[in-house]
Parts: structure tokens; sequence; C-alpha cells
């Protein structure tokens, strides 16, 4: 499937960030929508289909977790539009820009499935931080403070999800 692309931003506004930079991140906005709504399906498939000892535990923290993520997809899509841009939202969009890898299909069991939802968490985070540094370069504060709060929350979740699957034991340094 061909990756979704936005040629510029179509739309005027009145906002007095130059035409370029909000070019350059309104891609790079689009992007992170698309990583950040794989990433709630993911987590959602994690949801639906965890089995094993750990099931309601991990069932209800992926619950909680994409729960999370629900009001970020709106900001991140909302600040593209803000910008003069076009979110690209829908699941086939997301799934031509996602920065993530496909959820292995046959995974189910509850330790496995969380170090999956890990690994996906930290792409995302990973890009989310990357990208923070790119927001500041185009000089968007605004943008740059957004990604931000994702990348917190992000790593909120990933930590809980590290939690979950360490044995307490510390690592050699």
């Amino acid at each position: 499937m061909a990756k979704t692309t936005t040629a510029g931003v179509p739309f005027k506004t009145r906002n007095d960030i130059p035409a370029e930079t909000r070019s350059a991140v309104d891609a790079m906005l689009n992007e992170m929508l698309a990583t950040l709504t794989d990433l709630h399906s993911q987590t959602k498939h994690a949801h639906w289909n965890v089995k094993g000892t750990h099931f309601f535990s991990l069932h209800k923290a992926f619950d909680e977790f994409a729960e999370v993520f629900e009001d970020h997809i709106d900001t991140l899509a909302e600040r593209i539009t803000a910008l003069g841009g076009v979110a690209h939202g829908t699941v086939r969009m997301a799934a031509g820009s996602t920065k993530l890898d496909e959820f292995p299909a046959d995974t189910f069991d509850g330790v496995a499935v969380a170090r999956a939802v890990a690994d996906r968490y930290a792409t995302a985070a990973n890009a989310f931080r990357h990208n923070i540094d790119t927001a500041d370069e185009h000089d968007d504060k605004d943008t740059a403070d957004l990604l931000t709060d994702i990348s917190r929350d992000l790593d909120k979740s990933l930590w809980f999800l590290e939690a979950f699957l360490t044995d307490g034991t510390k690592a050699a340094s």
C-alpha cells in the first residue's frame, strides 16, 4: 500500500508560522498521527486477545493505555488542521505511514503480548522524542510541546510494561 502524502498545507490560515515550516511539520505530524493510531489499534488488539495467567491485569492495563492515546490522537489531528493541513487519520492511511511493525498475529500468551506491546511503545516513544527536536528545529514550540506531552505518556506506559516484564533483579552496569 502506498504511503499517504501531503503536498504542502492546502488551507489558508492566519497562523503566522511560515508555510514552509507548516508543510514540514504537517508531514511529520501526519506520520506521528499514523504511528499513534496504529499503536492504539495494536494496543486494543492486545487487550482483546491476551490469554493466560496474567489475563485480567493485562486486559485491563491495555485498555487503560489505549484510552490515554485516544485524546492524543485527536489533539494531533487538530494540530495538523490548525496549521492548514489535512489529517490523514483513517486506519488504512495509518497503515501506510506508521513507524511500527505489525503485531505478531499468533501471539496470545500474556508475557509475550506484553513484550510485543512494549516493543511498539518503545518504537513510538523514540519516534516522538526524535520529532520533538524536529519541531524545535522548525521553531514550532507548540508542536514540540504537544509531542513532549505524548512522549511522557508513552514513556509512562512503557515503564509499566517493563516493570511487568522484569524479574526484579538489577541490570548489570
